[in-house]
């Protein structure tokens, strides 16, 4: 029987350095800041203008192995460049996306998160940086952080059933959920109080 990770380690504290190559500095916004930035960002219209584009995925606890209380991601816009991926997206079974960007800056966050809504409208809830991990430590040894907290991991597991890594290379990630309440706590990956239940995938946009 294969068994499923938890994302209980992930979720670990260091000490913030200002030494650390490209790690997180003084300086970072609060999350109030945050908020504030990407407030314009609640009209899709917005972010679609300024380079963002979806897969049409929405992203549950579920679908990486872990349980369905933990909650879900939701449904990620990206900014391909601040990621360091391709232009467009590779064709389908050509392998993990593998990315080159080390963009930690939440004042512009290279991924916003929506929640699809019942009349097919997005909300949005979180915003997001992601850094591939060779990437990363070809730069700093240290993993990334924000105000001290290191970004969770994800890295797929041979042996469970589930894609911990979601077809991305490993990689960091870390969530800021300040336009919506989240009982596991604003950094968490999941929030039990955010659905993908009325999401309806659209063709793949591409960059």
């Amino acid at each position: 029987m294969r068994t499923r990770r938890s994302f209980g380690l992930l979720m670990l504290f260091v000490p913030l350095s200002l030494n650390g190559g490209c790690r997180s500095a003084e300086g970072e916004p609060t999350l109030d800041e945050v908020r504030s930035i990407a407030e314009k960002y609640r009209d899709v219209a917005v972010a679609k203008a300024e380079g963002y584009t979806t897969d049409g995925r929405c992203m549950t606890a579920q679908m990486l192995g872990h349980p369905a209380a933990m909650g879900v991601m939701g449904l990620h816009y990206v900014r391909r460049d601040l990621l360091g991926l391709p232009p467009k997206p590779s064709p389908p079974g050509s392998g993990r996306v593998s990315g080159t960007g080390t963009h930690t800056d939440f004042r512009q966050p290279s991924m916003l998160v929506y929640e699809p809504q019942p009349d097919g409208s997005l909300e949005l809830v979180a915003v997001e940086n992601l850094v591939f991990a060779d990437a990363w430590h070809a730069k700093s040894k240290a993993p990334p952080t924000f105000h001290g907290r290191t970004y969770p991991l994800l890295k797929d597991d041979p042996a469970t059933e589930m894609d911990e890594a979601h077809g991305w290379q490993p990689h960091y990630e870390q969530h800021l959920w300040v336009f919506r309440d989240n009982p596991n706590g604003p950094y968490s990956p999941f929030n039990p109080k955010v659905t993908c239940q009325y999401n309806k995938p659209p063709a793949p946009q591409p960059a």
